[in-house]
């Protein structure tokens, strides 16, 4: 087992280029829920009793109706991710929860980005950057300008280091991760079918 690192990404402490932990693996969990009030928190608190720094939080409707869908990622041992896999299906509101690695996943994240507009048009390299990362700007005032990028993690933090290092940055923030598993058994079913069929013996 890997040891502990109190001063990695893990915990928000260090500067690992990317936001890259070089201790634990980066796990996506999905978990499917009841939509009932108070549910979030009691997910959220499994994570901070076991000291497991939350990196992003999406909560959406499924395409089951009645059933919502919470996208959490964090850095963990894989032994850590079981447990709290294990105890999130202990909650009667939980249905089903399981947790992935990037290469099991399809995901997307967006994000904007306010820069200096005087910078930007004062060092040709902003643009440069915008361009080689296939980001678009997206509102332009003589203030400021609005950079928006979509795409996968890596890809977003690389912008942001890239116009951060040239000092035009102004504002950043990053939506919560989506994901939909590439695996051909989709587990929420498979549950609610077991369910189903143990009703009607």
């Amino acid at each position: 087992m890997a040891k502990q690192n109190t001063d990695c990404a893990a915990c928000g402490k260090c500067d690992q280029p990317n936001g890259v932990c070089p201790e634990f693996t980066f796990y996506t969990f999905i978990i499917y829920s009841e939509n009932t009030p108070g549910l979030l928190s009691q997910i959220t608190a499994v994570f901070t009793r076991r000291q497991v720094n939350i990196e992003s939080l999406n909560v959406s409707a499924s395409s089951t109706p009645g059933v919502h869908k919470f996208t959490i990622t964090c850095y963990c041992e894989e032994q850590m991710a079981k447990m709290l896999t294990k105890q999130m299906e202990k909650r009667i509101e939980v249905l089903k929860a399981n947790y992935y690695t990037d290469d099991e996943l399809f995901i997307i994240e967006t994000s904007l980005i306010k820069i200096s507009t005087p910078l930007m048009l004062k060092n040709r390299e902003v643009s440069k950057a915008v361009r080689l990362h296939d980001a678009k700007i997206v509102e332009v005032n003589t203030t400021y300008a609005t950079v928006e990028k979509t795409g996968i993690t890596r890809d977003i933090l690389s912008l942001y280091e890239s116009l951060n290092k040239l000092g035009v940055v102004l504002q950043f923030v990053r939506s919560g991760r989506i994901a939909i598993t590439k695996s051909r058994v989709e587990h929420l079913d498979e549950y609610l079918a077991q369910r189903e069929l143990q009703r009607c013996l």
